[in-house]
């Protein structure tokens, strides 16, 4: 098999994993999340993102928590979905920018209300001047498998909106199988395909844990030559334009089979316990992930075998 000897974990938890919480989680809690997690040996993580409060209010802090925890330890991201997003960027000592288009013109509407080509138009200049500003860019490349509204999504389209990016300059591209539908060999394929197109941009695989198939999608992706992946503590998460689409693959769970194949993380897993279980009480539900599961069960910090 063609396996990495390493991988890199991106913990979406603060940001991807809480924003579709209906009950909003304290901002204390947060950063008590977010800095047991880097505790944990996580070295990238999205933290937040300046996005509209009335429309995800659980990231109204996001201030307060960029100004809390941003370090030189971590790679922090912001996400910022446009040019209002940016300037608030600007304002903050992140240095590190997250965008995003769906490759649906149906899902970027309901998301962000402009079609896939109306976001790119006003992405680009964005993006440039970010990339002279200093800033690390990563893409995040949605709906890259499966629509919630329009279906099975074109392997060519994918291709080709990363490759505009790459155009624009960005450091980092993370395809997303947004609502959790991929299957194994869609993921090799598409990634296989980006690997050999896009060799000189990071490439980062994001999975959904919808069919329980997250796992095994990670996997195919390793043998694709991937080895960044964003995963979220617990298998918190979900979009609230993508209905149906479960949490993200749990990154305990990720942690655990890559350390078990003697691919190495860097991630302390009881760390990663132990930010899941002070963040569990502002919670309005339970994590999905498997490892966490097993933990409660056996009533130990770190079940047998590890």
């Amino acid at each position: 098999m063609n396996l990495p000897s390493k991988a890199t974990i991106i913990e979406v938890g603060p940001r991807d994993g809480l924003q579709n919480l209906k009950t909003f989680v304290p901002t204390d809690a947060k950063i008590d999340f977010i800095t047991e997690l880097k505790k944990a040996g996580i070295p990238e993580m999205e933290l937040t993102s300046f996005v509209s409060p009335r429309w995800v209010p659980q990231m109204s802090d996001a201030a307060t928590i960029i100004e809390s925890c941003n370090d030189s330890e971590t790679r922090n991201f912001v996400l910022v979905p446009n040019q209002k997003g940016i300037e608030r960027l600007r304002s903050t000592s992140c240095k590190n920018a997250a965008v995003f288009v769906g490759v649906s013109d149906t899902f970027n509407k309901k998301n962000i209300n402009k079609t896939t080509k109306e976001s790119l138009v006003e992405l680009e200049p964005l993006v440039r001047e970010l990339k002279e500003e200093g800033y690390f860019v990563r893409a995040c490349i949605s709906t890259s498998f499966y629509c919630p509204y329009e279906g099975k999504v074109a392997m060519e389209d994918v291709v080709s909106l990363c490759k505009r990016f790459v155009a624009f300059g960005v450091d980092e591209l993370s395809v997303a199988d947004t609502i959790g539908l991929a299957n194994p060999k869609e993921s090799f394929q598409l990634f296989s395909v980006l690997k050999e197109e896009l060799d000189d941009v990071m490439l980062t695989a994001h999975f959904h844990n919808t069919r329980g198939m997250a796992l095994a999608n990670i996997f195919a992706a390793l043998q694709a030559g991937v080895d960044r992946f964003d995963t979220s503590a617990g298998g918190l998460g979900g979009c609230p334009f993508a209905p149906g689409a479960s949490g993200n693959v749990a990154t305990e769970d990720v942690v655990y089979m890559l350390e078990q194949m003697g691919i190495e993380t860097g991630i302390n897993l009881k760390r990663v316990v132990r930010a899941l279980e002070n963040l569990l009480p502002h919670l309005d539900k339970q994590y999905e992930s498997q490892y966490y599961k097993l933990v409660q069960s056996n009533g130990t910090a770190v079940p047998p075998g590890v």
